[in-house]
């Protein structure tokens, strides 16, 4: 349903309910995964574009989320919040 809406709709449903996974520079593109209703959702925010895509659910986890690993801060997952 997500990838049958309009670009301004997606992006709103992203804003709204999905979670951010981690970002990365590729070339020009800044480029932001996302976790949306159990689907990976990649957004590539470029100076003159913004495209949407997203992974089918059959997608590999750890091929999707393997270029954002070097950004992500596993200290945050291991800190206990007392």
């Amino acid at each position: 349903m997500f990838e049958r809406l309009p670009l301004r709709s997606q992006t709103e449903s992203l804003a709204k309910d999905g979670i951010v996974l981690g970002r990365r520079q590729y070339k020009e593109w800044q480029v932001t995964l996302y976790s949306l209703n159990g689907v990976f959702v990649e957004l590539w925010a470029g100076k003159a574009a913004q495209v949407i895509s997203t992974f089918k659910k059959s997608a590999n986890a750890v091929a999707v989320v393997d270029p954002y690993i070097e950004q992500v801060d596993f200290q945050d997952f291991l800190t206990p919040d007392f």
